[in-house]
């Protein structure tokens, strides 16, 4: 069996994943989608990691190739369908309302587009954003005009429109919680840069151990169920009595201070070996029904 994280690009996580795969025994490497096709076969194991593209206009390409992997007996974690559901804010927001998750109710704006007017105060966001890219909170109806019309001139919103999300008053920091094969593998706090109120660590946000509470552990599995993601980060929004879901990310970047000190400590570990549970229990599965 191999194992193979399917991505555009090295980076950290997908190194430290292959890493992991190859510490457990396994043949395994970062590939290209093209690449996969080529290199893999029946029984072997790929886990989809496309992400948002730079132009915040869409995922990257390889969502066919990612099924014709399927089709042809590789066991697909993160198929197309849930990187989709993962990547498509407008979409995450339908499938996490249908599982009754919370998460901030969300309204698109685009031209052509009839929509109810959002309430504020609210943030806007791209409909496929990542890094805090481009995400601006509005309080007043003048910060809403001008924002729209900054936003509007840009290549993405012209694809896609733009998101207006029920602001979760910020309180300087959220919690990010990772799942793999349904079983939480790691955590951190992430904690905004001084004068800023998003927390991403693009934007000069710091990210600290921490060990999510029972209710936090629940929602992002929930969370991680509704979009059936085999591998995601599930971002929390703290409120005054709870935590809401503000985002999924279909390829999450984690680093080893996620552990949360089962197993080997290693969340990169704990991950392939949560991911080999599941692929190894659905081959299993296939093989009984064929």
């Amino acid at each position: 069996m191999k194992f193979a994280v399917v991505a555009h690009r090295r980076s950290e996580t997908n190194d430290a994943l292959v890493g992991a795969a190859a510490s457990l025994g396994l043949p395994a490497s970062v590939l290209t989608p093209r690449d996969a096709l080529c290199a893999l076969q029946q029984g072997d194991v790929a886990l989809g990691r496309l992400d948002v593209r730079e132009t915040l206009d869409g995922m990257e390409d390889g969502e066919t190739q990612l099924e014709r992997l399927a089709d042809a007996g590789v066991e697909l974690l993160n198929p197309a369908a849930a990187l989709a559901a993962a990547h498509d804010k407008l979409l995450t927001a339908r499938v996490l309302r249908r599982a009754g998750v919370p998460h901030p109710r969300t309204w698109l704006i685009a031209d052509g587009v009839p929509a109810p007017a959002p309430e504020l105060p609210l943030v806007l966001k791209p409909r496929f954003g990542s890094w805090g890219r481009d995400v601006v909170r509005c309080t007043t109806a003048d910060e809403l005009a001008a924002a729209l019309a900054t936003l509007s001139r840009r290549p993405w919103f012209q694809a896609h429109g733009v998101l207006a999300q029920e602001l979760v008053e910020p309180v300087g920091w959220d919690l990010r919680v990772v799942v793999a094969g349904g079983r939480v593998i790691g955590a951190a706090r992430r904690v905004a840069a001084e004068g800023e109120w998003r927390t991403n660590v693009a934007l000069g946000g710091r990210s600290e151990p921490a060990a999510p509470p029972p209710l936090a552990r629940r929602l992002a599995l929930e969370a991680a169920k509704a979009v059936r993601g085999d591998l995601v980060g599930v971002d929390l929004l703290p409120t005054a009595a709870a935590y809401v879901v503000a985002e999924v990310n279909g390829a999450v970047d984690f680093r080893p201070s996620y552990g949360l000190g089962f197993g080997l400590d290693d969340p990169y570990v704990d991950a392939v070996l949560a991911l080999l549970r599941v692929a190894r229990g659905r081959l299993a599965i296939r093989s009984i029904s064929a």
